[in-house]
């Protein structure tokens, strides 16, 4: 699934082509996503001017005159903006049509992806209304985890997982977060020091930052706008990698199934 680092890059990609442009025509092939798309979709869109690019957790906020285009790219959904408009290829489902002679196309193999348009606050509707704090925004710390993790036993590596104490930790940047601030991930969230917490939230940082510079991580099906893979893959240092050496201390890396996901550590680098 594309996580933060992949929305985010696919934000940045297609913005530049998108704001300030006025939306001609919207060319919906299949209303069967996540959510069926409802009629008058493309009619609430055509006219309108884009006036900014956003992000939300794992969503994409589309602003434009008189509302909000949120779109979740799903398990296996890309956006990408064509300078022509070529043929569609399968599982193609929407074009927007800039006035630009550009084409926003939403692709979508799987059709877990989703299409909503608000007109009012997008922060209140219900796919965005009590996430949590931005990894990368001001209100995030150690603190802020260590405060909500007080007298818990989940997993710490389940915690920051929880979109409603921070939004886009996902399974690959937990994994690795975990793996920098030195903590195994089943830890009970409630041992963790504010220290150790302080460790963890900078790691975060760091882990998703990084990503976005080298454009996310390549996923099976995730490309970015410009249709290239991300490289943060090749600095991976435990996930996908159980029975491999440590690439610090040399000791092979463990794997267990914690939460339903796949959970990796190296059990040298990283106490409980």
């Amino acid at each position: 699934m594309p996580e933060l680092p992949e929305v985010e890059t696919t934000r940045r990609g297609i913005a530049p082509s998108l704001e300030g442009r006025r939306i001609e025509r919207v060319v919906l092939r299949e209303r069967r996503l996540r959510w069926p798309v409802p009629a008058g979709f493309e009619q609430a869109l055509e006219g309108r001017r884009v006036v900014a690019v956003e992000r939300r957790a794992k969503y994409l906020l589309v602003r434009m005159d008189g509302g909000t285009l949120i779109a979740h790219l799903g398990m296996s959904g890309s956006l990408r903006v064509l300078a022509a408009p070529l043929p569609p290829r399968p599982h193609d489902h929407v074009d927007v049509v800039l006035d630009s002679g550009r084409i926003l196309r939403f692709n979508d193999p799987r059709r877990f992806g989703s299409l909503h348009w608000v007109e009012g606050d997008p922060a209140a509707h219900p796919l965005l209304a009590g996430l949590g704090p931005e990894p990368l925004g001001p209100d995030f710390d150690g603190r802020h985890l260590w405060r909500l993790a007080r007298g818990r036993r989940v997993a710490i590596k389940l915690l920051i997982m929880d979109a409603r104490v921070v939004v886009g930790v996902g399974n690959i940047y937990a994994s690795e977060a975990l793996f920098r601030a030195g903590i195994r991930p089943a830890t009970p969230a409630g041992r963790v020091s504010l220290a150790r917490m302080a460790r963890l939230a900078e790691a975060i940082r760091d882990v998703l930052g990084e990503a976005i510079r080298v454009g996310g991580t390549t996923l099976r099906d995730y490309v970015d706008p410009d249709g290239m893979p991300g490289y943060f893959r090749q600095r991976l240092f435990v996930y996908e990698r159980a029975g491999e050496s440590c690439r610090r201390c040399k000791a092979p890396i463990r794997h267990r199934v914690l939460g339903q996901r796949s959970t990796y550590w190296c059990p040298a680098c990283q106490r409980p």
